[in-house]
């Protein structure tokens, strides 16, 4: 019976996220907790994407910015490796990663009110300076994906300011609320997107 079930499973929609609070809120869909930081994120995705076998990725999560207000939606035009530009070196390096251009554009059009820019990856917060959003997981979650060609996104709701060094002001849950219900209408706009619940390990 396992055989089967694993022969007919609808292969669809894995939502990637560094922290189970980032996935609490999400019914029915397929979710993977990959931990914080864009080394950890990139070996975990790489450990799932090989065992879960998605159709695609929304790495999601909440971002700061200095020009957004929260809860605002983002889709990454381009994620952006900022740990490791150095402008100085002639050492050649990859320091950008993009989306799938038909899944951002189907995200695009399930999510019509999220704003496209380019978010920055970095290991800590704020050391995004030149870009508008900031996470710290889409390029390791997304570099992984585009080794194993698997499309993927990154996705992210706005909760703070990086230079709001009080976290409690940082508006958590409402950032949460909008990224499930982001989640859960793009999902519904993916033919063929059938959750099932599982959680990471």
């Amino acid at each position: 019976m396992t055989a089967i079930l694993s022969r007919t499973r609808v292969r669809a929609m894995l939502v990637v996220a560094a922290t189970e609070r980032e996935l609490a809120l999400l019914e029915g869909l397929d979710t993977f907790c990959c931990g914080i930081g864009p080394v950890e994120a990139a070996l975990q995705t790489a450990r799932v994407l090989e065992e879960r076998k998605p159709d695609f990725v929304v790495q999601a999560g909440i971002a700061g910015s200095r020009t957004l207000e929260p809860p605002a939606l983002v889709l990454g035009s381009e994620t952006v490796y900022c740990d490791v530009i150095d402008p100085g070196s002639s050492y050649p390096r990859i320091e950008h990663t993009r989306p799938d251009a038909a899944l951002l554009e189907r995200a695009r059009a399930a999510l019509p009110e999220a704003h496209v820019l380019p978010i920055a990856t970095c290991g800590k917060v704020g050391a995004g300076t030149d870009y508008d959003v900031e996470a710290m997981e889409g390029f390791g979650v997304l570099r992984a994906c585009e080794l194993a060609g698997v499309p993927a996104v990154e996705l992210r709701a706005i909760s703070n300011s990086p230079d709001e060094a009080d976290r409690a002001n940082w508006r958590f849950d409402d950032a949460f609320a909008a990224l499930a219900s982001a989640l859960q209408r793009l999902a519904i706009s993916c033919p063929g997107v059938r959750g099932d619940s599982r959680r990471s390990p």
